[in-house]
């Protein structure tokens, strides 16, 4: 999330805007902006790993999961982490709404390079892809809170549907990159038109950028419906205080233009080479190094109340446990495309499909399940279970998914193709979880966020997201050296022994923020 209260627009004391289904017109703005840059981040990710570890007689990279895996965690957890920077640019440098679209822009270019075949163009398509969805994903999110003030009581179901945006797009994309990649029919289209059939993967690629783009066009044009003051960056009113942090931006600018300028050089002249697999083996220790000193930097760094701390206490505790679950949940991606493409059995009435196809199961099931779990958690009223209580319900739900997993692949163990049933309940049992968890997680980080710092923790849910991403990415890297049987049932145990321990520490942090 962006790290400063931008403006609040004007509309706050204008007469409620109600053009878009009853909420501002600007929703409809950021609703598809959403929905086409997840339209372009899910339809690429569907293929990533696919097409890293395709042979490249078939089109693809031939890497090894070895290899692909640690540069698929690299990049989705790159993804999450540079969310961090992206909205201290926003408040200090950009400005919301230049950010967003900047960012758009980045991701849209990142896009038509893997939509080129070349290796240096697919590791420089990763990179803008990362860097852009920092920039974009974060503030286009704090973009939809400027819509309402602060007493409208129409915020939270302005984000519910907002929310449903990201999974429409979700859910649209594999089906139409995985048919551009994989399909048989598609090859054949390419065929006849006189261009080579394994150049498809790089078709799926371009769609994700066109979505992109759609995105962009949208945004530019509905620009009016969003707050021009949310154009320029925040600065405080205080002249003094304004200029120490317009130094601070030329003074940080200044030293991150130094950088890459001295290592592109330092790249380009051949003084340094680019490793790009050591870089993703090693990640690790920068990704433990951020974590370590981001909360070192939370607990010590503040004169905290005892109730603060308390409420500090808390929110580690939830931040691992969001990370055993976005380590599971996240192998979507991974660890289970693979199987969905090696293992099962992926056609119907002897008419084949995609593997990717299965990325589109989990955006369907929220769109399903959602509003049946906002109705659960109202009409529970007071007898609503704790965040802790429901991460740990969330944990159980994702065990039961990955126990599935265990059986599937001890069918799959002797070469046999299993149903798709399998994974079709194992994705419905790790949505189920999910929305014990996600909705859940970010509303415990905005109350229990001390108000001082309330922008930074909410920095924490994208560091759990990011710490997440990297484990189940490296999951893929031991596919073709563990039995699956074990791989799987090692996340299965790590997230009921997780749920175990949460659910012993309910009442403990129940006492603990009442004293």
């Amino acid at each position: 999330m962006a790290t400063a209260t931008p403006p609040r627009p004007a509309a706050e004391t204008a007469p409620l805007d109600t053009r878009f289904f009853g909420h501002p017109r600007g929703l409809s703005t950021l609703f598809f902006t959403e929905m086409w840059e997840r339209f372009s981040y899910y339809g690429m990710r569907a293929l990533l790993i696919l097409f890293m570890t395709t042979p490249a007689a078939a089109g693809g990279l031939g890497f090894n999961t070895a290899k692909a895996g640690p540069i698929y965690a690299l990049y989705v957890s790159s993804v999450y982490l540079l969310s961090l920077p992206g909205g201290w640019i926003a408040d200090r440098v950009l400005g919301l709404r230049r950010t967003v679209f900047v960012g758009g822009v980045i991701i849209m270019s990142g896009h038509i390079c893997l939509a080129m075949p070349s290796i240096t163009t697919f590791y420089l398509g990763l990179v803008l892809i990362s860097v852009g969805t920092g920039l974009l994903k974060p503030n286009v999110s704090a973009l939809v809170g400027t819509l309402y003030g602060p007493d409208d009581v129409r915020r939270d179901a302005g984000y519910s549907i907002y929310y449903m945006c990201i999974n429409t797009g979700a859910f649209i994309a594999p089906l139409i990159t995985g048919w551009l990649a994989q399909s048989a029919g598609f090859r054949a289209i390419l065929a006849s038109a006189g261009f080579g059939a394994n150049t498809s993967w790089h078709w799926g690629f371009a769609a994700a950028a066109v979505g992109m783009l759609c995105g962009l066009i949208q945004y530019w044009f509905g620009g009016k419906n969003l707050s021009p003051a949310l154009l320029r960056p925040v600065r405080p009113s205080d002249p003094v205080a304004a200029a120490r942090v317009d130094r601070q931006v030329r003074v940080v600018g200044l030293v991150t233009a130094g950088v890459l300028v001295v290592a592109i050089a330092l790249v380009a002249g051949g003084v340094v080479s680019l490793d790009v697999d050591a870089i993703a083996s090693n990640f690790k220790w920068v990704l433990l190094g951020i974590t370590v000193a981001f909360f070192a930097w939370l607990f010590l760094s503040g004169d905290w109340t005892a109730d603060e701390r308390k409420r500090l206490v808390v929110i580690t505790v939830l931040f691992v446990a969001a990370s055993v679950f976005w380590m599971a949940y996240e192998q979507a991606g991974s660890t289970l495309n693979l199987f969905a493409q090696r293992s099962v059995d992926n056609s119907v009435l002897g008419h084949a499909y995609p593997a990717a196809w299965y990325q589109s199961l989990p955006a369907l099931f929220i769109i399903l399940f959602a509003p049946l779990f906002g109705v659960i958690w109202l009409r529970l009223g007071t007898r609503n279970p704790s965040s802790p209580a429901k991460f740990a319900i969330g944990l159980v739900f994702l065990a039961i998914a990955f126990g599935l997993m265990v059986g599937a692949a001890s069918a799959a163990a002797g070469g046999a193709r299993v149903s798709p049933m399998w994974l079709v309940l194992s994705y419905l049992f790790q949505v189920l979880g999910e929305l014990c968890v996600s909705p859940v997680g970010l509303s415990a980080m905005s109350r229990l966020a001390p108000a001082r710092v309330a922008g930074m923790v909410m920095g924490v849910w994208f560091l759990a997201t990011a710490v997440g991403n990297f484990l189940a990415g490296s999951a893929a890297s031991v596919y073709e050296t563990m039995p699956l049987t074990t791989l799987f049932g090692i996340v299965t145990a790590i997230a009921l022994a997780a749920a175990v321990v949460l659910a012993l520490m309910i009442r403990p942090i129940r006492r603990m923020l009442e004293r």
